[in-house]
């Protein structure tokens, strides 16, 4: 057994024995998400931030989530099938999906986010990565990813926000 099929076994135990567990598991598996976009533009439309660096976060995180969730990991998708855990072992299923496994979408899309938040606030963006990592874990733990799906979208989304940073960064020194 792989050390991926090993460690999503631990995490995935974990499922299935209490269900305000798995209540916690499932709201940050499937809706954190919401509640991060959410807290993200009231973050940015009630906050410090002066207006050119608002619309500079704006599009460095917005331009990294979409290249990052429909751009990369969708190609990768296109030509790498992995099947989710569910469908390939016996597992606790406490939400399902009918894509792709490898790369976590969610992982590349919130690990962006993340990301581009950081660059432009470090206390901050340290809690949307907090808020990343608690949905990649409940994404293993429900049954939908594996942890090597997790990591793969995190450096797909961190990548990609690191990229469109610099190049804004350039685009900025240049004018």
């Amino acid at each position: 057994m792989s050390l991926d099929l090993k460690i999503f076994y631990f995490f995935n135990n974990l499922a299935s024995k209490n269900p305000i567990f798995d209540a916690l598991i499932i709201f940050f598996a499937d809706y954190l998400g919401y509640f991060l976009i959410i807290f993200f533009l009231l973050t940015l439309f009630f906050g410090s931030f002066r207006r050119s660096q608002k619309i500079s976060i704006f599009f460095a995180a917005f331009s990294s989530m979409i290249i990052a969730r429909f751009g990369i990991v969708s190609l990768i998708r296109f030509f790498y099938h992995r099947p989710r855990p569910f469908e390939a072992y016996d597992v606790h299923v406490l939400i399902t999906n009918n894509e792709f496994s490898f790369p976590s979408g969610h992982a590349a899309l919130f690990f962006a986010m993340a990301t581009a938040v950081y660059f432009y606030n470090k206390k901050l963006g340290l809690w949307f990565f907090a808020a990343a990592i608690l949905m990649g874990f409940g994404r293993v733990v429900s049954g939908v990813h594996y942890p090597s799906d997790i990591i793969g979208g995190a450096v797909i989304g961190i990548l990609t926000s690191y990229l469109i940073f610099l190049a804004i960064l350039k685009n900025k020194i240049k004018n």
